[in-house]
């Protein structure tokens, strides 16, 4: 049996970014044949990030480094892969999508092209990759210039040909209209290293949240059926095993959340959906690469199951981390005899070098290939769209930046009829914080926004009202809309959960048999985020794109005000 020597997580947040696992084998191999070792560069939720995230990286209390960017990523990927004969590069997802405007204005195209000259070996699918449906995901993956949103493909490179790497879906089941294999995408891989006796294979199982739909579009999935995870993962398991695989690696865009309880040690203080799905894996699995909570971990799970001695990883997001794992396998046995992992900071700054922070000089191929993307989105970026009288963040249950787009799609939809405009908090991606003059950029709102969603306004019932506001605080469900002015929320505390009292247009309360024509974006209107209320409205009237909305409420001669935080009431 595999013995544990690392405990991993009893460390506060700032040591645990950095924190290392380890598992030992056996001190005899059998057979006569050397173990091989196996490199594996694990990454996650990398969205884009081509340049360097904007926000610097939080080594510990004292010490911050700026982080990520495709060209020092793709230098550490070379350093890691330049120790270990053999190597796989492998992502859990959420690749693309909701990304920074030098990707996402063109269809993440230039972060598929950095990946494929970085050497990504395989990529998980994630909800985000399903953002703009699964046909863009199609042509994203396999190239062409088809348009089938509302950007131009291939905008910079006329000869976009897709990824050279693979996308895994194992359990994004597809109908026959949409594909005759029974999946989007293959759900396995195997990769065989060495020759002969010496010769070893890594089976890769990858797959994402059997959750998504509620998190995209559904027009964008019609067609597609989401599986369990446990489920998928143990059937693929068996199929890699049948097939004589040396080693199984699963990559799923599903994840952790350590708790806040620091004398819980390992994979024991680690709670989220995640945790449910690794309890109900088959023995077998020897490393999960997670995603989707963006927390940074590395966890040895013999420390909470002895049967299952597999390390389950995360490497935070946006390019800042790598996770450095390494199989050593017996291949005349052909099992793995030891694992082991520790997370590392691709930093920027190599004054800032130590212990857990890798600070590679930017690969200089990749530098050019991002900077030509980006002179493409300069004149876009920079230019001003208005002015706005002070920082609008992102935070808290109630926000100025809420409030804000909510007000853009009310004064864009009025047209329409529009008397209320909700806004999802999940699809403000960004704060706008404008210069000292108050000028705010296409850029910056186009950060804040990335999905290119139309606004739909429909009829509702008050009754229908009331019961999507309702759905806000439902089971743990606490996903609070930000509203239009003149439209007020109640909640009242029940616990540690909010629950939706009651709600109010103009000082009226919302009443059951009146009829309100409400504004949302078109991720909401079909029902998403689970909120499916949405997709009873009536007579639908599609309007403008939401970042054009953004930009007609800002633009003016007088200064945009921040509005009044008094839209929410909460009672104890």
């Amino acid at each position: 049996m595999i013995r544990s020597v690392c405990r991993g997580l009893a460390l506060p947040l700032s040591v645990l970014l950095l924190s290392a696992c380890a598992t030992t084998a056996p001190e005899s191999v059998s057979g006569s044949a050397e173990p091989v070792k196996v490199g594996i560069i694990g990454l996650n939720d990398f969205h884009g990030n081509l340049q360097p995230v904007s926000r610097p990286f939080e080594i510990d209390d004292a010490t911050e480094v700026q982080a990520g960017g495709a060209a020092y990523l793709a230098s550490a990927i070379d350093a890691l892969r330049a120790r270990q004969e053999n190597t796989l590069v492998i992502s859990a997802g959420d690749l693309i999508s909701a990304s920074p405007l030098v990707s996402s204005l063109f269809l993440d195209e230039p972060t598929v092209g950095a990946m494929n000259r970085m050497g990504l070996d395989f990529n998980a699918v994630g909800n985000h990759e399903f953002d703009r449906g699964w046909r863009e995901l199609k042509r994203l993956a396999e190239g062409g210039c088809a348009k089938l949103t509302m950007r131009e493909p291939c905008a910079v490179e006329p000869d976009y040909a897709g990824a050279q790497f693979g996308f895994l879906a194992a359990n994004v089941l597809a109908a026959p209209e949409v594909s005759q294999d029974g999946t989007l995408f293959p759900g396995t891989a195997i990769r065989r290293f060495g020759t002969g006796k010496r010769e070893v294979a890594i089976g890769i199982i990858g797959l994402t949240l059997e959750g998504t739909p509620g998190l995209v579009t559904p027009q964008g999935i019609e067609g597609l059926t989401f599986a369990d995870e446990a489920e998928t993962i143990n059937a693929a398991a068996a199929d890699l095993d049948a097939n004589g695989v040396d080693a199984v690696v699963v990559a799923i865009h599903q994840g952790l959340a350590p708790d806040d309880q620091p004398d819980v040690f390992g994979c024991a203080a680690i709670s989220g959906p995640l945790r449910e799905i690794l309890d109900r894996l088959s023995p077998g699995i020897d490393v999960v690469i997670s995603g989707h909570t963006h927390r940074p971990y590395v966890c040895d799970y013999a420390t909470v199951d002895p049967a299952r001695p597999m390390l389950v990883t995360s490497a935070a997001w946006g390019g800042q981390m790598l996770t450095d794992i390494t199989l050593t396998i017996d291949p005349v046995a052909g099992h793995v005899t030891g694992r082991t992992a520790r997370n590392l900071v691709v930093g920027n700054d190599r004054d800032l070098m130590r212990e857990g922070v890798l600070a590679p000089e930017p690969r200089a191929d990749i530098a050019a290939y991002v900077a030509r993307y980006a002179e493409a989105a300069r004149e876009s970026e920079s230019r001003p769209v208005g002015t706005l009288s002070g920082p609008a963040r992102k935070d808290g249950l109630e926000n100025p930046l809420g409030n804000i787009i909510a007000d853009a799609q009310l004064e864009a939809t009025r047209p329409a009829g529009a008397r209320i405009a909700l806004m999802n908090p999940g699809g403000i991606r960004g704060d706008l914080v404008p210069d000292a003059n108050g000028t705010l950029t296409f850029g910056q709102i186009y950060t804040v926004q990335p999905f290119g969603n139309t606004l739909v306004t429909k009829t509702f019932t008050g009754t229908q009202l009331l019961a999507l506001l309702r759905t806000q605080t439902e089971g743990d469900r606490q996903t609070i809309f930000a509203g239009s002015r003149g439209f007020r929320q109640v909640f009242e505390r029940d616990g540690e959960q909010l629950r939706f009292v009651s709600a109010s247009l103009n000082g009226r309360p919302i009443r059951a048999g009146e009829t309100y024509r409400v504004t949302m974006n078109s991720f909401l209107s079909t029902g998403g985020d689970g909120f499916t209320v949405f997709a009873e409205g009536t007579d639908a009237v599609t309007g403008p794109v939401d970042l054009d909305a953004m930009e007609a409420y800002l633009d003016g001669e007088a200064v945009r005000e921040l509005p009044v935080s008094d839209r929410i009431t909460i009672r104890d």
